[in-house]
């Protein structure tokens, strides 16, 4: 089969706040020095913005520094913080903490990051970007060694591969460079990494699963720009997590919950957990006389410094949370991911003028020297302290941030990947969730509706299994009592059994969020993620 083919100086695969901050930056430089480039930015989602889900507080320090007039512009960001508490929970009470100072927010704004996109998207586009939502990256083309552009993926399809009447074949976009901006969990920067030993000497990354809601309560309960955070309850505490609550815009509260992808315990159920953390006394009286309006769910990258791979490669380079610039302390990553993205461009384009196709080395080199890499060289021992548990690592995140002031003279390490935490379920206790009231607490077929998620009917599987017919039993099921019918916050995954009691392994991928929690905790690697059809999926409005 033939593809259409249209080349580029730049591709960018991924519209979210590092992707469209590369195009913005390198529009901005080909207009400072009078060379043109023809710069292409795709998006997996039907509209950019509709796969982006995030709490968010964005601290503007590299929103500053990209566009310096931004509020003259109309921007979204229209909920400065007002007021930080943190809190410690048991099941009945709660305790105020000291706010640490990473997680202080003083000049920051509570936003929507998918309406931010949309306004990042804007200013790309009137700066001559090509913005192109609604198609997937599903193949790296390579020249020899060298990456020289994507393929977007086939629409029209039916699961037996054959065309329906609404085909339209994939498209070749070729690039002298190409951005790797996927976001955590790139299904194709995951395949950067061996071709190129990119992860070679640095420590197995980590993540979370963040999960949030959006809720409308009453004015006389809305604070805005009032956060909340709080560690403890329900999770024990071995479990890293905890959860968040923002007042934004006109009587919205973005209301969250995130557990770390290193738990242990296979019988846990993220989910529930966030449904069972709104029951808690100073949370639920928020919601009682609110209606919940919207659900997601998405993986979080929180490995920090030490899981950072090399980042460059003949004919292309990877930034944002594609790499990992999450800031786990502060509980935030858009503003290191909009600065990666920056020095990315600043660093491609002397080579641009010179139409170099090779390895940006100056990348690496610029982002050590900048603020980002600072950011999370100060923060690099928290995350991984909690492997103590929660108490031990409190008290040495505060003697770490208050007396070593970031700069500690070791470097904690990230051991094993998430998916080798998990336990045998005969060795871990079974956990009883309550029932849910659909009033403040709601099963998932209620929430995934929430998510706007829609695919054409019969479109091919975009969840693969290595191995369809041992695996999910023999090891999923009959060892850790099949973890992906409950880390999966959307109810892809049920185990199903036939009239002689025979179980298989049913995938309801139309369901599918695309948080890639599957591709992260399966515990032997057995279940693959991949984009489904470009526009598919998910959409966010205000997450």
């Amino acid at each position: 089969m033939t593809r259409e083919a249209m080349d580029f100086d730049v591709v960018i695969v991924g519209a979210g706040p590092a992707g469209l901050s590369a195009s913005i930056r390198l529009a901005q430089l080909s207009q400072q020095h009078n060379h043109p480039l023809n710069i292409c930015i795709i998006d997996k989602g039907e509209e950019i913005g509709a796969h982006i889900l995030s709490g968010a507080v964005l601290e503007p320090r590299a929103l500053n520094e990209l566009i310096p007039d931004w509020q003259t512009k109309n921007p979204p960001l229209h909920t400065p913080v007002t007021q930080d508490s943190f809190l410690f929970l048991s099941e009945k009470k709660s305790w105020r903490l000291p706010t640490p100072p990473q997680m202080q927010n003083h000049g920051n704004y509570i936003i929507s990051l998918g309406l931010l996109c949309r306004w990042l998207a804007q200013q790309a586009e009137s700066l001559g970007v090509n913005v192109f939502p609604g198609f997937a990256a599903t193949e790296i083309l390579y020249d020899d060694n060298r990456v020289c552009g994507i393929v977007t993926g086939d629409k029209g399809l039916d699961r037996q591969g054959q065309q329906k009447s609404n085909y339209q074949p994939g498209i070749e976009l070729r690039a002298k460079q190409v951005i790797f901006a996927e976001g955590c969990r790139g299904s194709l920067t995951q395949t950067l990494f061996p071709r190129y030993n990119l992860r070679e000497g640095v420590d197995p990354q980590t993540y979370g699963l963040g999960i949030k809601e959006l809720w409308e309560i009453p004015e006389t309960l809305h604070q805005a720009g009032k956060v909340v955070h709080t560690i403890g309850w329900p999770l024990d505490y071995k479990t890293y997590g905890g959860s968040f609550a923002y007042h934004l815009g006109k009587n919205l509260l973005a209301i969250g919950f995130v557990v770390g992808l290193d738990y242990e315990n296979p019988y846990l159920n993220p989910y529930e957990e966030f449904q069972r953390f709104k029951t808690h006394p100073s949370i639920r009286p928020l919601l009682e006389q609110g209606n919940r309006i919207a659900y997601g769910a998405r993986t979080l990258i929180e490995g920090g410094l030490q899981s950072i791979p090399k980042l460059t490669f003949p004919g292309g380079l990877i930034i944002g949370d594609a790499a990992g610039f999450l800031n786990v302390a502060k509980i935030k990553g858009i503003h290191n991911a909009m600065k990666s993205a920056m020095v990315a461009a600043e660093s491609l384009f002397p080579m641009l003028q010179n139409s170099s196709s090779d390895e940006c080395t100056d990348y690496s080199i610029n982002l050590k020297n900048s603020w980002l890499w600072d950011d999370l060289y100060k923060v690099r021992n928290i995350r991984p302290s909690f492997r103590w548990g929660l108490l031990p690592a409190l008290a040495y995140s505060a003697i770490d941030t208050y007396l070593f002031r970031g700069k500690a003279p070791w470097t904690f390490r990230h051991k094993v990947p998430d998916n080798e935490s998990l336990h045998k379920a005969d060795k871990c206790k079974k956990i009883a969730y309550p029932k849910h009231d659909n009033k403040i607490t709601f099963d998932l077929p209620a929430s995934i509706f929430l998510a706007n998620v829609s695919y054409d009917e019969n479109q091919p599987y975009h969840l693969k299994l290595k191995d369809r017919q041992g695996v999910p039993i023999s090891i999923n099921l009959q060892e850790y009592a099949a973890p992906e019918t409950r880390y999966c916050p959307a109810g892809v995954y049920e185990t199903l059994y036939n009239e002689s009691n025979v179980p298989r392994l049913q995938i309801n991928g139309g369901n599918c969020i695309h948080c890639k929690a599957c591709d992260i905790k399966d515990p032997t690697q057995n279940i693959k993620w991949t984009p489904s059809e470009g526009g598919s999926g998910p959409n966010y409005g205000m997450m």
